[in-house]
């Protein structure tokens, strides 16, 4: 009868003696740091109500991600209504947020605008305070805004009752107060010399600790966030890395797991994590891009004699991107976004073709309507 391993325990009294491979850690920096100077030099272009817009979206979609990756899920318009107000951006009087998710906004927006502030246990311990304003963990009550002090083993587990899989144990609640003293020391004193390695390695490190009863994988985002924020300000709202994680989420845990059993070794897990904000910058580059094709459109055809729902439509395309309004803009599309009736909507389609704006494609019922930009139009329908 084959016996299951037992799970990784705190085997490193030292521990992190963490070490990299600089010239394999270096060729990853390279690469993600031109993608971070193009997203840069993208938005410089922008207005500045633009890249307000652009962060206040990121911002929202971080925060549903960073939730979703332990797995709850947050209702978007209460989060984009309160980013918009903290931003003073985009519709501000939507609904108002639960007090968890307005702790969570808090906590992130702490991070950003306080990035250079030092790293302390009382900011942790308010931070870890304002995601659990009830006391609560769902329906489990929690040592809140303190280290956790239970006696019991703090392990990661994943599976059904009776089939759980222990991924790691983390060190006893005495060792935390120690443990989390050295991160700080070692956060605060910035002797690793790139950001991104650092962000890296604080990651790994507050995991690996885990030193509360809950929120540890949000906390340990957020202390990316703070990081990204010393190297690039507020452009570092533009980059989704909890979002990258979320698409990547089996990856992260995999390689989080294999960091924290290995040898003090982790290059592996520095070039993964790297790579992860390469992709984040290419993926807020392609964001900005799609930001500049619309602001280009409205510059040159700003001047056109719209009525509002075409404007309102023409925002709706544009804002899809090429196919991403499945099937184009049809005269039944029209109809339901703006209201107006079916002879309208089919006049003010022909209108916006007729001004250049849109293109038709088919004909009968099969009509659809395309912004006429190049790429934009499909050869068929």
């Amino acid at each position: 009868m084959k016996t299951r391993p037992p799970p990784y325990v705190w085997q490193h009294p030292d521990w992190p003696d963490l070490r990299h491979d600089r010239v394999r850690v270096g060729e990853a920096l390279a690469k993600a740091r031109r993608a971070q100077g193009l997203v840069e030099g993208k938005l410089a272009v922008l207005g500045f109500e633009q890249r307000l817009e652009l962060a206040a979206e990121a911002w929202s979609q971080e925060a549903l991600a960073t939730s979703a990756i332990e797995g709850e899920r947050l209702e978007l318009a209460t989060v984009r209504s309160s980013v918009a107000r903290r931003l003073g951006v985009g519709q501000q009087d939507g609904p108002s947020a639960p007090r968890n998710v307005e702790g969570l906004l808090d906590i992130m927006d702490d991070a950003v605008k306080r990035c250079h502030d030092p790293l302390t246990h009382e900011r942790l311990h308010a931070w870890h305070a304002a995601l659990f304003p009830t006391g609560y963990s769902g329906m489990t009550k929690i040592r809140v805004g303190g280290y956790r002090e239970h006696g019991e083993p703090m392990q990661i587990v994943s599976g059904r009752v009776g089939r759980e899989r222990v991924h790691y144990e983390a060190p006893p609640s005495a060792r935390v107060p120690h443990e989390m003293d050295r991160l700080l020391q070692w956060f605060n004193a910035a002797t690793e010399p790139d950001t991104l390695v650092r962000a890296a390695l604080a990651h790994l490190w507050f995991e690996t600790i885990h030193p509360f009863e809950d929120g540890n994988g949000r906390l340990g985002r957020v202390l990316v966030d703070l990081l990204l924020a010393r190297d690039s300000g507020e452009v570092s709202r533009m980059f989704r890395t909890s979002q990258r994680l979320l698409d990547r989420r089996r990856d992260y845990y995999a390689n989080l797991e294999r960091a924290q059993h290995g040898e003090p070794d982790v290059t592996d897990w520095v070039c993964w994590f790297i790579e992860q904000m390469q992709a984040a910058c290419e993926e807020a580059s392609a964001v900005v891009d799609h930001t500049l094709v619309k602001a280009r459109f409205w510059l040159d055809h700003g001047n056109k004699a719209m009525n509002e729902r075409q404007r309102k439509v023409m925002n709706l395309l544009l804002d899809a991107g090429p196919g991403g309004f499945d099937g184009g803009m049809s005269t039944k599309k029209y109809e339901n976004v703006t209201g107006t009736s079916r002879a309208t909507a089919s006049r003010e389609l022909i209108d916006l073709e007729a001004m250049g704006l849109l293109q038709q494609v088919g004909g009968g019922r099969s009509t659809r309507y395309y912004v006429r930009l190049p790429g934009w139009v499909p050869a068929s329908t």
